[in-house]
């Protein structure tokens, strides 16, 4: 089982839509996500929750976690948004940074702009990775 670690500052946003898009879309017997912040939130942000039940994804129960060396230690990737040198280095664990704009302090709009490259992000690097289900859980 390929664990995969999306982390961002405040895990209000980018990383939790990562997360759940990525468990939405990939086998189940392949691979999960989690996600995590450097500075977490007390809460998602309720614009990033309100985007996402437009897909049908429900993150409103997620609560914003900080990123330890310990939940990385079963990591096989640690995906990161911004959180720069923050960031731990975990040796083993492969690391990509994606750029994409924080969703704090933006209008739905923008946040939707935001939520369709997450989801455009994780679907590539799922049929990059090889962890597609057989069938799309989301059409």
């Amino acid at each position: 089982m390929t664990l995969v670690i999306f982390a961002c500052v405040h895990n209000a946003g980018r990383s939790q839509m990562a997360a759940a898009f990525f468990n939405a879309a990939a086998d189940p017997s392949a691979a999960r996500a989690q996600s995590a912040g450097t500075q977490p939130a007390d809460r998602v942000n309720p614009v990033v929750v309100e985007a996402m039940r437009e897909v049908d994804i429900d993150v409103s129960r997620e609560r914003p976690r900080l990123l330890t060396t310990e939940l990385t230690r079963g990591a096989d990737w640690l995906i990161t948004m911004g959180c720069g040198d923050d960031c731990p280095v975990v040796a083993g664990v492969k690391r990509e940074d994606w750029p994409l704009e924080d969703p704090a302090d933006q209008p739905l709009g923008r946040v939707r702009d935001i939520r369709d490259a997450v989801r455009a992000k994780v679907d590539a690097f799922i049929a990059r990775e090889g962890y597609a289900c057989r069938y799309n859980p989301r059409s």
